[in-house]
């Protein structure tokens, strides 16, 4: 049986302003006889700042299947350990989750201490529908990955969040513009709780030219959030596709620019538009 100090501790810490660091995070930290962290490289100066001296060791992606073992040894033997990410709420979107299950699963005690959370502060700022939502992590690095990723996000009803960073922001907004059309209602928080927060609620068309049009803008850690499609217009997108791609092959167009021109209008898929359009030409 475990000791009643066999506890994990999850430890939220700030995402960029060191106010939000909670007294009970701070009081945590002191208390708990080892702290795991992402970086240790990284956590020092911030442990360094408010005093606190608790040993800290390592607990990344790289080795996190080996500290797991040990973290759960030396809780089993009456330890307490925090969890602590680079920034914000550990094991979300960061190391932590196994090792958390694993806790649970040998009846280990596991106590949150919240506090700062970028999906959640974005989500709360954006403007958008909250009542239902998903994260999805990091988006993709290869474009590939990347565009089919956002074509399954196109007839989902819950707003979306994801993270993306500065190297491929551009890309990514213009993926999302060509893919769920440029008229989509979407939100981009940069820098949030830092100096340079700036919070962008628009259609995906205008946040990707203000970017293109602000080299500024394109510079630090981004939180995207994508509205939901309407749940009922599914029918009514799918006629106004093929209303747009009769007219535009009537029109003259190509076959291939012809469903291009109808998915960046319409949001609709590009490849069945291309496929109809073929059969269009076909009845022509």
């Amino acid at each position: 049986m475990s000791s009643p100090n066999s506890t994990l501790y999850l430890v939220a810490t700030p995402i960029g302003n060191l106010q939000d660091f909670s007294p009970r995070a701070l009081a945590t930290l002191r208390g708990a006889d080892r702290i795991y962290a992402e970086d240790t490289r990284h956590c020092r100066p911030l442990l360094s700042r408010f005093g606190i001296d608790t040993p800290a060791l390592s607990f990344h992606e790289h080795n996190e299947a080996k500290r797991e073992a040990e973290v759960l040894e030396f809780l089993q033997g009456g330890g307490s350990a925090a969890l602590i990410s680079d920034a914000g709420t550990p094991a979300i979107s960061d190391p932590g989750f196994a090792l958390v299950r694993a806790c649970h699963e040998q009846g280990l005690r596991v106590v949150p201490i919240p506090g700062p959370c970028a999906v959640i502060a974005a989500l709360s700022a954006a403007g958008l529908p909250t009542d239902r939502f998903a994260f999805d992590g990091f988006l993709p690095r290869k474009p590939a990955a990347r565009r089919q990723s956002i074509e399954s996000m196109r007839h989902e009803p819950r707003t979306l969040v994801v993270y993306e960073s500065a190297h491929r922001i551009l890309d990514a907004l213009r993926d999302l513009a060509e893919i769920l059309g440029e008229q989509r209602m979407g939100a981009l928080a940069k820098e949030l709780t830092k100096l340079h927060e700036r919070i962008i609620r628009a259609p995906f068309g205008e946040i990707l030219r203000r970017l293109e049009a602000e080299p500024e803008l394109q510079k630090g850690e981004f939180v995207l959030l994508i509205e939901g499609a309407p749940q009922a217009a599914d029918d009514t997108a799918d006629r106004q596709a093929e209303q747009t791609l009769r007219l535009l092959i009537e029109e003259g167009l190509p076959t291939k620019q012809a469903a291009h021109l109808t998915a960046r209008l319409t949001g609709a898929h590009r490849n069945p538009l291309y496929k109809r359009a073929l059969e269009l030409r076909g009845d022509t």
